[in-house]
């Protein structure tokens, strides 16, 4: 009973999830995505784009759990934004204690395992974890895009950090990341040819 207790306190610790939302708006331009949407739309983009992957193989059950998982640690620590130079000084240190809290709740195997999936995401270096980190970099672009590219003008951001930002889409697919990159293109020779830019 113990176990199980662990468990259900944690399934209902990352019901919070679910308030924690982010820049980008929804397709519709409604409001913002939730964590959890944004999760959940990651696990069906690794289903459907697992195809133009670079890699031989991949587990997709892994990427899958990984993308699911990635972003509890905001419960704690919060949604900071891609583009924040300031916020992102000490998003790690943040993220880390979050991990230890919130997977923390978990019976020993079970936090071990998330753990584990959390840090691989975060650093990016297997094959699954770069095709997660493509995922979590491609859909905030193509949200972004289907609403006139609100966050980037609302921020100020330059082409230069939008590329530099979302160009590791490359190590997971080229094809992906040409299609981006055409994208974000486009709106940027648009957004200066726009008679109210400065």
């Amino acid at each position: 009973m113990e176990r199980l207790q662990k468990q259900l306190d944690f399934l209902k610790e990352i019901d919070k999830v679910k308030s924690i939302f982010r820049h980008n708006l929804l397709m519709d331009s409604s409001r913002h995505e939730n964590d959890a949407e944004h999760s959940w739309h990651l696990a069906v983009m690794a289903m459907v784009l697992y195809e133009h992957g670079e890699a031989a193989e991949y587990n997709l059950l892994h990427v899958i759990k990984m993308v699911l998982i990635h972003d509890l640690v905001e419960i704690d620590a919060g949604d900071t934004f891609c583009y924040d130079e300031v916020g992102n000084l000490d998003k790690e240190a943040r993220e880390q204690l979050a991990a230890n809290r919130i997977f923390g709740l978990l019976p020993q195997d079970q936090a071990t395992e998330m753990q584990a999936l959390w840090h691989e995401f975060e650093l990016k270096q297997t094959p699954e974890a770069k095709f997660a980190a493509a995922l979590d970099r491609v859909a905030p672009v193509l949200w972004n895009l289907n609403v006139q590219a609100t966050t980037w003008d609302k921020f100020n951001v330059p082409y230069e950090k939008v590329i530099a930002r979302n160009q590791p889409i490359e190590q997971f697919s080229p094809k992906v990341w040409a299609y981006v990159k055409m994208r974000i293109d486009k709106w940027y020779l648009k957004k200066e040819d726009s008679p109210c830019h400065t």
